[in-house]
């Protein structure tokens, strides 16, 4: 089937796992592969994938192999596979606009940012840069709050011609300009904000399904997140929070019979630990009365490493974004969107999510 070649905004934790998993999946079969929803997606198996131009504006990471700068701080994920070999492809400066908030400037720099002292491109040399690289799709990993650089990436895609996929709570695929724009010029996307494999959303909205199923009313619910990475770090600045609370509240909101009311839920990223680093651990709390009105409540707590749980998802969400190009359809993927982000532009249950993807995947479904 050949190679999906990408181009990535944003070499950070998630990049990295992301990476590294289509270096371990090479040496890997049908058979012993663990982790993955799909080994052979629509002919295309995790290896297929390459990357071949990518942006970030770090001084350690900018001008080096991508093999390379997937490991410098402030990354600081699981290492699952440290032998790379180097690919011949240097992490070119990006964009910064508002992708650094400025309350990280008050943290050592092992924990953020160290700004590239290196010009920024234009939007033009951007997209020369993509199209140079043969780039078929970008893949959005900013960090959140980014409104004004991730709208600028998603340009570039649209003026290079190239498929797009939003991981982040900045609302493209889910704002109706931009979705048309994608659709009259006959390019991909999915989007926006992408769930993890087995993460606290996709947990959140499974047990708000099973209370509806089992006919047990949910009066109120909370999930609290707490994390040390470079992302909670971020968003300690809560004007940069909003999108992401109202991304992460509406996916587990779809699966209620009613919505609850605002003070009866609250979702999002509670807390910095920095010796967490990249584990994130999340407490979530339902409470809901069942038959004769009896009260009960359930809690749980779920840990895991926060980026390699998003690759999982990431990996699947670029082979389908190769499937629509090869197929010739543009705009939104709506199942897909739905499957594997929690704000997509149609919101579905997650069986019904998964069901209609395998439909696309198998070409029985456009979207």
């Amino acid at each position: 089937m050949g190679k999906i070649k990408i181009a990535v905004a944003g070499v950070g934790n998630c990049f990295s796992s992301l990476f590294q998993g289509i270096h371990y999946y090479k040496n890997k079969t049908a058979e012993d592969a663990i982790g993955l929803m799909h080994w052979d997606l629509g002919g295309y198996t995790p290896g297929d994938i390459e990357v071949v131009a990518a942006f970030d504006i770090d001084s350690r990471k900018v001008g080096r192999d991508v093999s390379e700068a997937i490991f410098a701080p402030p990354n600081c994920t699981t290492v699952f596979c440290p032998d790379i070999p180097k690919t011949g492809v240097e992490v070119r400066m990006g964009k910064v606009l508002d992708g650094i908030s400025p309350h990280m400037a008050d943290y050592p720099d092992s924990q953020t940012f160290v700004k590239a002292d290196a010009s920024e491109p234009s939007q033009e040399e951007v997209v020369e840069a993509l199209r140079e690289s043969g780039a078929e799709i970008l893949v959005n990993y900013l960090p959140v709050g980014s409104e004004k650089a991730v709208r600028f990436y998603a340009r570039c895609a649209l003026d290079a011609g190239i498929g797009y996929i939003n991981n982040m709570p900045v609302f493209i695929a889910s704002d109706e300009k931009w979705a048309s724009e994608f659709k009259e010029r006959n390019v991909p996307i999915i989007g926006d904000d992408i769930k993890s494999q087995l993460g606290a959303t996709i947990t959140h909205r499974v047990l708000a399904s099973l209370f509806k199923r089992r006919g047990v009313k949910l009066e109120r619910t909370y999930q609290l997140n707490t994390g040390g990475n470079t992302d909670f770090l971020n968003m300690l600045n809560r004007h940069r929070l909003s999108s992401k609370k109202k991304s992460k509240t509406e996916a587990v909101q779809a699966m209620l019979p009613q919505p609850l009311p605002p003070e009866d839920i609250h979702i999002g990223p509670s807390d910095y630990v920095p010796w967490q680093k990249d584990n994130k651990i999340a407490f979530i709390r339902m409470e809901g009365k069942l038959f004769g009105d009896v009260p009960m409540n359930l809690e749980l707590r779920l840990s895991v490493e926060d980026s390699p749980n998003s690759a999982g998802v990431a990996i699947d969400s670029i082979r389908c974004c190769k499937l629509a190009l090869d197929r010739g359809i543009g705009g939104v993927l709506y199942s897909p969107s739905a499957y594997f982000m929690k704000h997509p532009p149609r919101q579905m249950t997650d069986d019904q999510a998964y069901q209609r993807t395998e439909d696309f995947i198998a070409g029985r479904r456009k979207d």
